[in-house]
């Protein structure tokens, strides 16, 4: 025995779908005025594939109401019955693919429009919208007027042909009075011109008082003729201006064929952050989608703004950002590539340009690098990297140190940058962004240069021993240093090198701090996880405080023979090397730098109490 079935029809709260439309789909009202030019541009399309040669017109009227007029193909009586009456339906798109019954399925793509939702958005400002339309296909066809309401009632009625002597579609709004600020004659030319600045198809607003503007100029800057290269550049360099509001370091042209893209990426002339992502101005077949479109170009093309009109690009339903699809995966890549071999191209065409530009945007050039072997046999000898001989490249850097090290943090290269040129030791920077990973691939470019970690031995190897007598008479100095600085994980030894007026060196590594931040976990744990901290001790190097015997300080602090005071120096001299690393203190460490800085100011003012002063834990 089967069961009733029974079949129904969903019911649309017409004004809850206009709140979804202006609260979740769009972000602002002022779209409204997009779906309106596009719906236009579409139809013109549409009547210029049944006739080449039809008008192409748009013109806005701006003044109490607002009404959109366009010489496109325009819809019959039946038509607005079934595109203007039923929510979601396109008039670009019937059941066989075609445009009012003809044959258009060829055009499709000539459409801006591919949601079918466009005139439903111009609710968002309007309680009232009234079309006016004549239909190109029948030369008989009566004038058609659709009244609809945003509480979902219509009315349609045919009008004597003087209303509409010619096809086409006129669309009026009636604004609401919390929407009118959207519909001033100079809010909606800034809209036209927003949107529509490259549509191929002539637009024109018209105010109240008659004046009209032209908000379109067609061809794009990139498609028009100059008399030279240089008036080229120049007329891009002013289109970026007037778009971006900066003069650029170079433009770049991007011509994609295939997928009928062409527009032009302007070289930012100041430094910007990897993490601030562009946002590019993307036309779809000459209206705009977004200008904030940040999924245009790879990552690492964050030095460019672009400005791009195409055809095969698909956008959301919301027309304000660009649908992630193959497509869009492979012109970002085609795109990537144009401005790669723009860069490389730069070493051969300008290289005075190209310093320019490594100088303002290394970092970017630094990040493409990392996996572009060609980018990288090219340009990293170009790069600068700070080291011990100032912010130089690093051609100029290996012709004077064959063999290179690099510190991997920015501490441990301040540490050891004054020491290690002094003793003419070749050190760089790696502890920024991508440099440690570049510095390491230079052998593959220049094979006789060596490349190796930092390692504090390696700093203390090439630091002058001290006098066997010198080191004899200080050894009861060193012996009460060592038992000081111990409880920090740290040795003490006694060198002598410059700068003379550089008394101690701390030369730490991550591992000896990892060990120490491990060991102060430990003693601040119990149970379980101080058995676990213990279990993971390792037999990393300690850290080391190089007491320079150079240094008239430290030459008369080995010559003391009272302990307060010779505890007093030695954790002065280890709280000033410690400062001079600029990483963060720990409690113990700041307690040790206030404690020395009372004890010596104590022994200053001749205080007999210096010796008994209490030691801080």
């Amino acid at each position: 025995m089967s069961e009733a079935q029974t079949s129904h029809t969903l019911q649309v709260d017409l004004r809850g779908l206009v709140d979804l439309l202006s609260h979740h789909l769009y972000s602002s009202p002022r779209v409204y005025l997009r779906e309106l030019l596009q719906n236009a541009v579409d139809a013109i399309t549409a009547r210029q594939a049944l006739a080449p040669g039809a008008p192409a017109r748009i013109t806005v009227h701006a003044g109490e109401d607002l009404t959109v007029t366009d010489t496109g193909v325009g819809l019959s009586e039946a038509d607005v019955h079934t595109f203007l009456a039923t929510i979601g339906r396109s008039s670009k798109r019937g059941a066989d693919g075609g445009i009012d019954g003809m044959e258009l399925a060829s055009a499709r793509s000539d459409f801006i429009g591919q949601f079918g939702i466009g005139l439903l958005a111009c609710f968002v400002v309007a309680d009232e919208i009234t079309v006016v339309t004549r239909s190109a296909a029948d030369p008989h066809a009566p004038v058609v007027e659709w009244r609809g309401t945003s509480d979902g009632r219509y009315t349609i009625r045919t009008l004597p042909a003087r209303e509409m002597p010619e096809p086409g579609t006129r669309v009026r709004l009636v604004p609401r009075a919390d929407a009118r600020e959207w519909t001033r004659p100079d809010r909606v030319v800034a809209l036209a011109r927003h949107y529509g600045s490259l549509l191929k198809h002539e637009v024109t607003v018209i105010d109240g008082r008659g004046e009209a503007t032209r908000v379109n100029d067609t061809p794009a800057p990139w498609d028009r003729p100059h008399p030279s290269p240089l008036a080229r550049r120049e007329a891009l360099a002013e289109h970026c201006r007037q778009t971006f509001d900066f003069t650029p370091l170079d433009t770049i042209e991007l011509d994609l064929p295939v997928a009928g893209l062409r527009g032009v990426a302007y070289v930012l002339p100041t430094a910007v952050h990897p993490s601030r992502q562009a946002g590019h101005r993307v036309h779809l077949k000459g209206m705009l989608v977004s200008d904030q479109a940040q999924e245009l170009l790879p990552e690492w093309a964050f030095f460019v703004r672009c400005v791009v009109d195409a055809d095969s690009l698909r956008p959301t339903a919301s027309r304000e950002a660009l649908y992630e699809d193959e497509t869009l995966a492979a012109i970002r890549d085609a795109l990537g590539a144009r401005i790669r071999d723009w860069l490389t191209g730069l070493s051969a065409s300008d290289p005075a340009l190209l310093h320019r530009f490594i100088s303002t945007h290394h970092l970017a050039v630094k990040a493409l690098a990392r996996y572009d072997d060609e980018l990288l046999r090219l340009l990293l000898p170009w790069l600068p990297f700070e080291t011990t001989d100032g912010n130089i490249t690093l051609d100029e850097f290996a012709r004077a140190h064959p063999v290179i090290l690099v510190a991997q943090t920015v501490e441990e290269f301040r540490q050891v940058a004054p020491i290690a040129s002094a003793a003419g030791l070749g050190v760089i920077n790696g502890g920024y962004t991508y440099d440690r990973d570049l510095v390491h691939r230079l052998p593959e470019i220049r094979p006789g240069v060596s490349v190796v970690d930092l390692d504090p031995s390696a700093v203390t190897a090439h630091l002058d021993a001290v006098d066997p007598a010198a080191e004899l008479a200080a050894t009861w100095f060193l012996h009460v240093a060592r038992e000081v600085i111990g409880q920090f994980d740290c040795d003490v030894v006694l060198r002598s090198f410059h700068p003379v007026n550089a008394p101690a060196l701390l030369l730490d590594n991550r591992e000896a701090r990892h060990e120490r931040s491990r060991t102060e976990l430990a003693g601040q744990a119990d149970g379980l996880w101080a058995d676990i901290l213990g279990s993971l001790r390792s037999e990393a190097p300690r850290a080391q405080l190089v007491l320079n015997h150079l240094n008239p300080l430290v030459r008369r602090a080995a010559t003391i023979t009272e302990r307060g005071l010779a505890v007093t120096a030695v954790e002065a001299l280890y709280g000033q090397a410690l400062l001079l690393t600029r990483r963060p203190l720990r409690s113990t460490e700041s307690a040790l730098l206030n404690r020395a800085f009372i004890n010596l100011l104590a022994h200053a003012m001749h205080d007999p109490m210096t010796s008994d002063l209490p030691e801080e834990s």
